[in-house]
Parts: structure tokens; sequence; C-alpha cells
């Protein structure tokens, strides 16, 4: 008797089951010792950016310059907006003693100094501000230099991954003996004291 022919052999469906999951387990135990095989091959270390930065001289004087536009930036946004205070409360006291066109006149200027500084904000701190745009040119050659270093260090090592542990990574916990911050300092010629 063929077990296949009928499908209401009850003694057929076990063995189906059985071998299904028999088929699974070899095809998981297959994928262990060769993924385990496979990242036990490969070379990792990891480096901390911020900490780099921070020991870059060039990078500290580069925030420094970035650090007080953006306050004389700031300040400049603000007192325009503490104007655009003062006339709207002037003219909040003054509005039912004004003519119409007076009014129409107060209202007009306002609604435009608003827009004005709303624009100056942008043009400061927008997507392509200047902000931004002064960050590119300060600081964007120095991560390059980084990048560069820690690139020619991973090549040289034989490294497949370097992972940052800095900017909310999601590197939970590394050994200290995989850091090679200090090494990609040293690349770039900057010695620690």
């Amino acid at each position: 008797m063929n077990y296949n022919d009928n499908g209401n052999n009850f003694l057929y469906l076990p063995f189906k089951k059985a071998r299904k999951q028999f088929m699974k387990a070899i095809f998981i135990i297959f994928l262990v010792f060769f993924g385990i095989g496979f990242a036990s091959g490969q070379s990792y270390a990891f480096i901390d950016s911020d900490y780099i930065l921070k020991n870059i001289p060039e990078f500290i004087e580069a925030k420094e310059k970035i650090d007080k536009l953006a306050l004389k930036w700031t300040k400049e946004v603000e007192d325009r907006y503490a104007f655009i205070k003062t006339k709207k409360d002037n003219f909040n006291k003054e509005e039912v003693l004004l003519p119409n066109e007076e009014k129409e006149k107060r209202k007009s200027e306002i609604e435009k100094l608003e827009k004005e500084t709303i624009e100056l904000q942008t043009q400061y701190f927008g997507d392509n501000g200047e902000y931004f745009l002064k960050r590119q040119e300060f600081v964007q050659p120095i991560q390059d230099r980084v990048f560069t270093a820690m690139k020619k260090i991973a090549k040289r090592e034989g490294y497949a991954f370097v992972f940052d542990k800095a900017n909310q990574s999601n590197l939970v916990y590394a050994e200290k003996e995989y850091d090679i911050s200090n090494t990609v300092l040293e690349e770039m010629g900057i010695t620690q004291e």
C-alpha cells in the first residue's frame, strides 16, 4: 500500500510533520554553524568620533567660530523679534485712537517686519542656511581627514567593519581593546599628551 496515495491516511501525517521539523532543525544547525564561522572570521573595531574631534585643535577652533556666528545671528534675530513685539504692544495700546488708514499702515509694517525676520532666520538657520554652509566649510574637511585616517587603518589592519560609538549609534557594548580612536589620531599626526 502506498502511503502517499490517500490523503486520508492518518499514519502518514505525523511522519510528514516530523520530517519537516527534522529538516528545519538541520537548516538551523547549518545556519548557526556557518554563521558563527563567518562572523568569527571577520575583524571588527570601533571609533569614538566625538573623542577624536575633541582632540583635534582645528576642530575646536572651527567649532568656536561657528558658535560665535550662531550667537551673533541668534541675537540679531531675537533683537528683531523684540522690536516687533514692542511695535505690536504699542499698536495694541494706540489702536483705538488711530484712524483706519493709520491702523492699516502699522499692521502692514508689522507684518512686513515679521516676514523679513522669518526670512532672515531661514537665511541663517534654514536647511541650506549660512550656519549649515559654514559648518560644511569649517568642519567637513576635518571629518573627511578623520574618515580617511580611519579607512587607512581599517585596510592596513584588515578590519571588515569599523563602528562609531558616538552619535547615538546602536553599539551597546565594546571592549576597549577594539577602540582605534587614538590610532586614528596618530594617523592624522595628532599626539596625545
